[in-house]
C-alpha cells in the first residue's frame, strides 16, 4: 500500500491516487469511467448531506457519512486530473487568481411582466 505521509500536499494526494489505482487494478479505467464514477459518488454525498441535515431519505438506502463521500469524490477528482496531466494545485491557484479579478454580486431575479 502506498504511503501518504502525515501532512500531504495536493500533489502528494495525486501521486498517492496514481499508486493506489495501480495497486488495486483501477489504472486502466478511462477519464470517462472516472467521471461516471465521480457522478455516482456525488449522488452518495448528496444523500449523506440530506441525512445529516435531517431531510427525509429512503430508510432502506445504505447510510453514508459526509466525510467518507467527500473523500471518495476527492479520490476521483485526483484520478481524473491525473488522466489529463492536470496539476490540481496549479489549476486551483490559477483559477483563484482569475476569480480574484471578478466582481461577485447577488443575482437579481428577472422582472415579471404584467
Amino acid at each position: 500500500m502506498p504511503d501518504l505521509g502525515k501532512a500531504p500536499q495536493l500533489g502528494d494526494l495525486q501521486r498517492y491516487v496514481t499508486e493506489l489505482e495501480f495497486e488495486r487494478g483501477f489504472d486502466t479505467q478511462t477519464a470517462r469511467d472516472k467521471c461516471l464514477l465521480l457522478g455516482e459518488e456525488v449522488g452518495e454525498l448528496f444523500r449523506a448531506v440530506r441525512r445529516a441535515e435531517g431531510l427525509k431519505v429512503d430508510p432502506t438506502s445504505r447510510p453514508a457519512e459526509v466525510d467518507d463521500e467527500l473523500a471518495d469524490c476527492l479520490i476521483y477528482l485526483c484520478a481524473i486530473a491525473n488522466r489529463y496531466g492536470v496539476d490540481l494545485e496549479a489549476a486551483f491557484r490559477a483559477k483563484e487568481a482569475r476569480n480574484a479579478e471578478r466582481a461577485w454580486t447577488a443575482e437579481t431575479p428577472p422582472a415579471q411582466s404584467a
